[in-house]
């Protein structure tokens, strides 16, 4: 245990470092899962955004490899929102999760839900998505004339929570659309979830080693569970504690790297919905709050010196394609440069097109 206060720039750096955002990993595709909880996937083709900017050499067919294997898939998780993990997380993450899942589930579809049984409509619907993948919608109107007075759709999505689905490729390979059709995910892997799957304890402590330091509120907005205070105060004769500049008591694993703050940081083009940004009750290691709101309405991010400066969006042209770059503050031409050249890096990435493309980078 310590007294020290962490700056936001020792955080900043310490967060960087263990997204694999500071410098790029060698690790695998499946190891940065691992090390990371999950990449949020709702948008099935940005995952293959994040781990590019977290790791050397990375090639989509090295992920496309994972999901076709069934090494990994992607299904509801923290915060109720879809996340690409490994099969092994998938089976001892869900049941940690379920009940959230129920919960934030009945939050939103309570009343919409009149009369519906939700363990029957659990059972009912388990072997239709079990006989063969399909969409949620589709299961909903097989079942509709049970509960006329419930639209399908809200069935529909009561069902994405009520069961561990997942999304089947070829949705979520590189380049591909593909519907969004499910099935379990004891269907696809032909194995039970793990009983009683990963501890509040274990959850806690990869959180803190992909985002640490951390304060249980941190744990608790990332996951979207309840109960981890209990949790943390188990771990905590274990943990470093240290304190933030508002005074924030904050924890950590005991050989959590702590970088220098003064450590340069390179730019970086984030994902939609990356947890490095979404991960935190307290975001502010990363983001201003003035920008805040962008992170939960689907902004790709750009950071510049390890905080978002910028948002980006392609545009796909007649003969080549354009990487906007919309600046959030003024920036230095050496950092401009920076974007410039890791833009051009991306949009190779991208669209496998050399000279075709061009960055478009200008202020707010």
């Amino acid at each position: 245990m310590t007294d020290d206060v962490l700056t936001a720039q020792a955080l900043n750096r310490a967060s960087l470092a263990r997204q694999h955002l500071l410098e790029r990993r060698t690790t695998s595709p499946a190891a940065a899962l691992e090390h990371l909880v999950g990449l949020q996937a709702q948008e099935p083709q940005e995952p293959y955004v994040g781990l590019w900017s977290r790791l050397h050499a990375f090639e989509p067919a090295d992920l496309v490899a994972l999901l076709e294997d069934r090494d990994a898939l992607r299904t509801a998780l923290m915060r109720r929102t879809l996340h690409l993990v490994t099969a092994p997380d998938a089976l001892a993450l869900r049941p940690l999760h379920q009940p959230m899942l129920v919960t934030r589930m009945l939050g939103t579809l309570r009343r919409r839900l009149p009369g519906v049984d939700l363990d029957q409509l659990t059972r009912l619907a388990r072997p239709l998505f079990e006989q063969e993948p399909r969409r949620v919608t589709e299961v909903a109107r097989l079942l509709a004339d049970r509960w006329p007075e419930v639209a399908p759709r809200d069935l529909g999505d009561a069902l994405s929570s009520l069961l561990p689905l997942v999304q089947v490729p070829p949705r979520g390979l590189w380049r591909q659309d593909g519907s969004a059709r499910q099935t379990t995910i004891e269907s696809w892997l032909d194995r039970p979830l793990d009983q009683p799957g990963t501890s509040a304890d274990a959850l806690v402590l990869r959180y803190l080693a992909a985002y640490g330091p951390a304060s249980s509120a941190d744990v608790r907005a990332w996951s979207g569970l309840t109960g981890l205070r209990a949790a943390v105060q188990r771990l905590r004769p274990g943990l470093r504690t240290f304190r933030d500049e508002r005074g924030r008591e904050l924890f950590d694993i005991p050989d959590g790297p702590l970088p220098d703050p003064e450590t340069p940081a390179p730019p970086r083009f984030l994902p939609a919905f990356d947890n490095a940004v979404l991960g935190y009750d307290d975001r502010s290691r990363i983001v201003d709050d003035a920008h805040r709101r962008l992170s939960v309405e689907g902004a790709r991010f750009v950071l510049v010196d390890g905080r978002v400066a910028g948002t980006w969006t392609t545009d796909q042209g007649i003969d080549h394609t354009t990487l906007k770059v919309r600046q959030l503050r003024p920036l230095r031409p050496v950092d401009r440069d920076a974007i410039v050249a890791e833009g051009e890096s991306l949009l190779t990435f991208l669209t496998d097109d050399q000279g075709r493309h061009r960055v478009d980078l200008r202020a707010d």
